[in-house]
């Protein structure tokens, strides 16, 4: 029955710590954009602007 005084205040303060990173989460936008991650596996996508070649120069 002792043990119950210092676990139930733990398991506040873990409850507590967990909404408090879930709301900082929310607020910070990380829960947006969802399936760009996803599709960024999936799909590969080149950005990177192509070099013209020592022949194409001439």
């Amino acid at each position: 029955m002792e043990s119950l005084y210092i676990l139930i205040p733990i398991a506040i303060v873990l409850v507590c710590v967990a909404v408090a990173v879930f709301l900082w989460a929310v607020k910070n936008e990380q829960f947006e954009d969802l399936e760009r991650q996803g599709h960024n596996i999936l799909f590969d996508e080149d950005d990177a602007p192509s070099k013209p070649k020592e022949s194409d120069k001439q």
